[in-house]
């Protein structure tokens, strides 16, 4: 019997040992006061904050660095065009570095040629424009007194422009904006020298940097990198010949019309001609005639309207007449995938993407060409753009059909057992064929 007190209630006792019995965990299954956080968590806090800051860092290092990167793809992509003649010059006992100096040299010396040249033209045509702007001058002021009966002189205007407060305004940003233009002109030399410099590295290096790839790849995986560097090669090449070839003949056909017309330094525009309109897309041709016709005019004001009727001909021969001919062999692409992919790279690189985008899907798409299995394409007209020659029954026929009791919307099913007994007679291989039917022929047949 269980002792009691003087209340008559059980008298509870604890344990002979002295310690508390276990706690419970509370209803629900949420923690207590003195539970503690997983080992795990600590880590994995440290862990996704780690990853954090290496994102940002990577993002921020890759923003800081993102010039050099198109400067060396600039380099790779020159390397790639002055590699066969660099290759063909080492193949006859030259080194590869001394023989890639000439090349880099005559590049040189035909790229400062034509600046030159192209620099005292310019400056030619602006003496000349300010020697006789007095006269144009006056002769818009004559034009203006004769029509709106005005009385205005030369020596007003000058005196107003002077002493007016937008001149003031620019003069003092223009002073203030010759730092930039300097700091400008010193990045585009620093650019052109490490772009120069990366080059040769590339064109002088080639075969030491092609075993380097290779040794860290297996043998397959060499013959894949090794090819497609031969097709970045022939495309970039090709791509170069092409548009040199195009540029050649485009020079030579505004020389012939700008010496016809008497316009000055006819050589000298049409070498620019030819190369801005090939080497910039889709816009060059435009900004390329936009100078020849700027002289015309300083020469007579029709001379321009010829000059722009000559360009926008000469466009429409060249994309429609020479560019297939001559691009068919170097750079097979279709127009309108060279059109977009040029669209891309001006998005993403701007002019550098504009330039080198074309060999770029060119390479890309003869590369992938060796991996696409094709097929041959089934002799259907419908592949030649031409439709069915079963039509669709006329309104009579339905008509006529409604009134006999037939169905009037059997032509998809006669145009397709038709189509079936063409493929069928012309012993298509890929005709579609149906159960086996036994037909009943009369037995006097």
């Amino acid at each position: 019997m269980a002792p009691t007190d003087e209340s008559g209630q059980t008298a509870q006792h604890a344990p002979s040992t002295g310690t508390t019995p276990p706690s419970r965990p509370p209803a629900g299954g949420t923690a207590g006061p003195g539970a503690r956080m997983p080992r795990w968590l600590p880590r994995a806090m440290v862990l996704a904050l780690a990853l954090i800051a290496a994102f940002q860092l990577g993002s921020w290092a890759f923003h800081q660095v993102i010039g050099l990167l198109i400067n060396i793809l600039i380099a790779f992509f020159l390397a790639l065009a002055i590699e066969p003649a660099v290759s063909r010059m080492a193949a006859r006992g030259m080194r590869r570095g001394l023989a890639t100096f000439l090349v880099f040299l005559a590049l040189a010396i035909a790229t400062a040629g034509f600046v030159t040249l192209l620099g005292s033209m310019l400056a030619g045509q602006i003496i000349k424009m300010i020697e006789g702007f007095p006269d144009y001058l006056d002769s818009v002021i004559n034009w203006v007194n004769a029509k709106f009966h005005t009385d205005l002189r030369r020596v007003d205007i000058q005196e107003g422009l002077l002493h007016s407060d937008w001149l003031r305004k620019y003069a003092q940003n223009s002073a203030a904006g010759v730092l930039d233009v300097s700091t400008q002109v010193l990045g585009g030399l620093f650019r052109l020298l490490t772009v120069a410099l990366f080059s040769f590295y590339f064109a002088a290096d080639g075969p030491r940097l092609r075993r380097t790839i290779c040794s860290v790849l297996p043998p397959a995986r060499q013959a894949e990198v090794l090819r497609a560097w031969e097709i970045a090669v022939d495309k970039t090449g090709g791509y170069l010949y092409s548009r040199g070839l195009m540029a050649l003949i485009s020079g030579i056909a505004h020389y012939i019309l700008l010496e016809a017309l008497g316009v000055p330094y006819a050589p000298v525009l049409g070498v620019w001609v030819g190369l801005v309109s090939q080497f910039i897309p889709t816009i060059g041709t435009y900004l390329a005639g936009a100078l020849p016709m700027l002289i015309a005019f300083t020469v007579n004001p029709w001379y321009a309207l010829w000059v722009l009727g000559f360009v926008v001909i000469y466009q429409q021969f060249e994309n429609y007449v020479l560019q297939p001919k001559l691009t068919a062999r170097t750079v097979d692409i279709h127009p309108a995938v060279a059109f977009g992919s040029v669209i891309a790279g001006t998005a993403l690189l701007g002019a550098v993407g504009a330039l080198i985008a074309i060999p770029a899907v060119a390479t890309l798409q003869a590369f992938l060409g060796a991996y696409v299995k094709r097929y041959a394409v089934t002799d259907d007209p419908r592949v030649h753009g031409h439709r069915s020659r079963v039509t669709a029954p006329g309104l009579l026929t339905r008509a006529r059909r409604l009134w006999t009791g037939q169905p009037a919307g059997g032509g998809a099913a006669e145009t397709g057992a038709a189509d079936a007994r063409g493929a069928a007679a012309a012993g298509a291989p890929d005709a579609p064929r149906g159960p086996a039917v036994a037909e009943e022929t009369p037995s006097g047949e």
